[in-house]
């Protein structure tokens, strides 16, 4: 999980790079389009059986729309709302899962000091992003109510997963209907948008596209739905917030961003909250 973490926050680089020339949202798209070839290649060389009578096909199509439909609130809301300010938001999704997977699954149930890490490790990231979160601008409030959106459609994407048949199923399948599902999806908004305009093809935005769909799209999203399949949700979910974290880190390590204390701090209290939300009870 620290692995796939900091995957997804030098995804956060990655975008930015490539972003003078192909949009966030068309980086998506493209995202998704390249990597179904790569997990289905994989798939069939693997001999995964991919067949869609085998009760996978609905939730699988549910989870490809909860997909699609997170991206596409987050970067819609991000004309409305600061990535700094709007990520405070996206990262209520990991205490949804934990409130839902308690209520449907009495043998995940977390302890008091387990809520108390999920709470500390929240704390951390409102401590780096949360300045000027009590003085919202205009319509900034708009955005924020599309990354609580996107949040409510990132759980449901983890809860769908866990609670279905494509509990069960071949990671690899699993991921192949949501990358099929927000392919198609995402393409169509671009090209809806209008956002469809290429710039200048650098080495640098072919990597970081490359990148994007082989490493992300392609192995960490494999690695995460293996995880959720022998893993308790409400534990991987503290993980997560060392994303936006390691993002921080990777604008450090690659793109010249100040290291300061508010990042190590944040570091700090993340870390504390993942260790009491996964630390086995005594006795």
């Amino acid at each position: 999980m620290v692995g796939l973490c900091a995957i997804w926050g030098l995804q956060q680089v990655a975008i930015k790079l490539a972003a003078p020339a192909v949009a966030p949202l068309l980086q998506s798209a493209i995202r998704s389009v390249g990597a179904v070839g790569l997990v289905w290649l994989w798939a069939r060389h693997r001999g995964i059986d991919l067949r869609l009578d085998d009760g996978t096909l609905r939730p699988g199509l549910l989870a490809g729309v909860l997909f699609a439909g997170e991206f596409a609130l987050l970067y819609w809301a991000l004309q409305y709302t600061p990535a700094s300010r709007g990520v405070i938001f996206l990262y209520t999704a990991p205490f949804l899962v934990s409130l839902a997977v308690v209520w449907r699954l009495p043998d995940e149930h977390m302890r008091p000091v387990q809520w108390v890490g999920l709470g500390l490790a929240f704390a951390g990231v409102v401590a780096l992003f949360g300045e000027g979160l009590l003085k919202p601008a205009g319509i900034t409030w708009l955005g924020d109510v599309m990354m609580l959106g996107a949040a409510v459609l990132w759980a449901a994407t983890t809860l769908t997963i866990k609670f279905s048949r494509l509990a069960t199923a071949a990671p690899e399948k699993t991921l192949l209907y949501q990358l099929a599902v927000s392919a198609a999806i995402l393409s169509a908004l671009t090209m809806a948008l209008g956002k469809t305009t290429v710039g200048a093809i650098t080495p640098t935005v072919v990597a970081s596209l490359g990148f994007q769909i082989v490493v992300v799209a392609a192995f960490s999203y494999a690695c995460w739905f293996w995880l959720i399949r022998h893993y308790p949700a409400t534990r991987l979910s503290a993980f997560s917030f060392l994303t936006p974290v390691m993002g921080v880190l990777a604008g450090v390590a690659f793109l010249d961003e100040p290291l300061t204390p508010a990042i190590i701090g944040a570091m700090t209290l993340v870390g504390i909250g993942i260790f009491l939300a996964n630390r086995p009870p005594r006795g």
